[in-house]
């Protein structure tokens, strides 16, 4: 069993997620292998939070090179967090 922090590795902060914190939509970097249930409880319990929507994506790792090496990024997934009316997450406040 997967707890919320293994579920939620961290925010993503940029100016396109500040902007959509105003529409109560906030961004994370969570687990590859976490469903959108696992990520609506863990933001539920982490920030005590009541979470409507979440949306995923899944970003493939490029291939990149240094000279005649070559390897890869990691793979991520991208979740976007939908609140209920009203709600905030005080935390992501002011960051920037």
């Amino acid at each position: 069993m997967k707890t919320p922090q293994d579920v939620i590795i961290r925010p993503i902060v940029s100016e396109k997620t500040n902007s959509a914190m105003a529409d109560g939509k906030y961004a994370f970097w969570v687990a590859v292998d976490a469903n959108r249930t696992e990520v609506k409880e863990a933001v539920e319990t982490i920030f005590k939070v009541s979470v409507v929507k979440v949306n995923t994506l899944r970003l493939l790792g490029k291939e990149r090179r240094m000279g005649r090496y070559s390897g890869f990024r990691p793979e991520r997934k991208k979740a976007i967090v939908t609140l209920a009316p009203g709600q905030r997450i005080t935390a992501f406040e002011g960051l920037s």
